[in-house]
């Protein structure tokens, strides 16, 4: 990340207290693309065929790009002059906003790839509608990251439909993944007290509306994979509001060891 902080479209005229949701709001946005973008940048040199290894490499590259840009526009909103790298790299795990969903372990490549599928679900639906938000800054940054989202549905549905419909081990595996990650799927569309706010105020969506097409796209996906939707499973959450697993530590160990043991550090 460069250390200048760029303009996005700009902050718009807002009251303190809109303002400071908006900033709330964007930096869960932020977050949650950092979060799992630095999860599939692991799988760097280790995926289980060339092809597959750059296409998460790619979809990781996707997600830093919109994670750059969230920050750039939190920056703004905030304005006290931090930069993207100020509130990626110097913020604690109490004050990360992402869903518990995308900080899970990669585990093999049928959790990767399921955990991919129920994030960008949501992720594509979620971006299609910002892109009408009256919100300036977020309409532009959701229709830069839609073609990408679009790109990354289809991949990770693709492959959830090849696992499930594939050989015994595959199915197992997907099958498997779908166990031990479903549980997280649901606080996605829990909306928050800030979530809420701002879909009062119009600049969000309703998430009932999202949560709607995800289960009819889940339902098709899992229907051509030969797998069951789980039905009445207990639904973790708190990520979003800053109450996470362990792993999120660990996360941030590794991603903030450099700017916090050389602060201000140029390349």
């Amino acid at each position: 990340m460069d250390l200048q902080n760029k303009p996005t479209q700009g902050v718009q005229e807002y009251s303190p207290e809109l303002r400071a949701l908006l900033l709330d709001y964007t930096l869960q946005l932020a977050d949650t693309s950092l979060i799992l973008g630095h999860r599939l940048s692991e799988w760097c040199g280790h995926g289980p065929i060339l092809e597959q290894d750059l296409a998460m490499a790619n979809i990781a590259l996707d997600l830093i790009g919109e994670t750059r840009s969230l920050f750039q526009y939190a920056a703004e909103l905030e304005g006290k002059g931090h930069t993207e790298d100020d509130l990626a790299y110097l913020r604690d795990a109490v004050e990360y906003k992402n869903p518990l969903l995308v900080e899970q372990p990669n585990g093999d490549f049928a959790d990767t790839v399921l955990r991919q599928f129920l994030f960008d679900g949501f992720h594509f639906q979620l971006l299609q509608q910002l892109q009408n938000t009256s919100d300036k800054g977020l309409a532009g940054i959701a229709a830069k990251s839609f073609k990408e989202a679009s790109y990354h549905l289809k991949w990770s549905s693709e492959w959830v439909i090849r696992l499930g419909d594939g050989t015994p081990e595959s199915k197992s595996r997907i099958q498997k993944a779908i166990d031990n990650l479903w549980m997280y799927s649901g606080e996605l569309f829990m909306m928050t007290d800030t979530e809420k706010q701002l879909a009062q105020q119009g600049i969000l969506p309703d998430y009932a509306g999202l949560k709607e097409q995800w289960d009819a796209h889940v339902a098709k996906v899992f229907a051509e994979a030969t797998l069951e939707v789980p039905q009445n499973v207990f639904m973790q959450k708190g990520g979003k509001t800053g109450r996470h697993s362990e792993h999120l530590g660990y996360i941030l160990t590794e991603l903030q060891y450099l700017q916090r043991s050389y602060p201000g550090l140029e390349w």
